[in-house]
């Protein structure tokens, strides 16, 4: 079976129950393939990026094989604005997050509720030099572990989502970005829009940022911020010391 989501953004849970943690989001037109069923809940596979959870069905609809197929081959269409708004034929407004999937509301056999929408949206790959401005449209989103929406995100969420604005798909979490791209050998070399990836005392990586000129990095770390990158890591002026321990730079684009 297959599915997509038609509100604003749904919790994707680590297990099938309301107080389970929140691995990642649903954003409004997101497709995806219905795993496994459980009394009230569905476990999905989200088309984009592979990424699987447990979401409530009374939150998800869903669509035959033939319309999964049919809006997952097209290309994909986005809002761009910070908050937008989709219409009903009857009048009726559902608020949408930057980053929202549009794609669907071309098939009329899928959009059966006449949804329109007349803001400002992208298609298609972007210019590099692009991804700074989208990353400064989440400047100071509140961190939110699993977020992918401007009123809470986490630092993979960020990156991912400002990535997909411009038409360039990552998944979905720190571990998996890294693997990635193209290793870089000095922060020297990287240009703004490249991805910084930082490691615990484990090894693990466990955060990511994207470079900006002059030796700053956008991510998100409490909220969506810049601070100073070098060698060692992340500089937090604000503290006085540095904050994440850099592992490696990766040129995805």
């Amino acid at each position: 079976m297959f599915g997509i989501c038609e509100l604003a953004n749904i919790p994707l849970r680590f297990e099938a129950n309301d107080r389970s943690e929140i691995v990642s989001q649903v954003l409004f037109g997101e497709c995806f393939e219905i795993t496994e069923t459980i009394k009230n809940w569905m476990r999905i596979k989200l088309h984009d990026d592979q990424y699987e959870g447990w979401i409530d069905n009374k939150q998800g609809r869903i669509i035959t094989e033939e319309a999964y197929l049919k809006v997952t081959n097209v290309p994909i269409v986005l809002n761009t604005d910070l908050v937008e708004y989709i219409s009903t034929k009857d009048n009726m407004l559902i608020p949408i997050p930057l980053g929202a999937s549009l794609s669907f509301l071309a098939f009329p056999e899928i959009n059966i509720f006449g949804y329109f929408f007349e803001g400002i949206r992208s298609i298609g790959l972007q210019p590099k030099s692009n991804l700074i401005a989208t990353a400064f449209q989440y400047l100071n989103a509140p961190y939110l572990w699993g977020g992918k929406t401007p009123f809470g995100i986490d630092c993979s969420g960020f990156t991912q989502m400002v990535y997909k604005l411009n038409g360039y798909p990552l998944l979905r979490d720190a571990a998996q970005q890294a693997t990635l791209g193209e290793a870089l050998s000095f922060i020297e070399e990287s240009e703004p829009g490249d991805l910084a990836f930082f490691d615990n005392e484990e090894g693990k990586i466990i955060h990511v940022g994207i470079i900006m000129n002059d030796n700053y990095i956008i991510h998100a770390s409490g909220k969506v911020r810049i601070d100073r990158l070098d060698h060692l890591g992340i500089f937090n002026a604000e503290t006085n010391r540095h904050t994440h321990k850099l592992r490696v730079i990766k040129r995805i684009i």
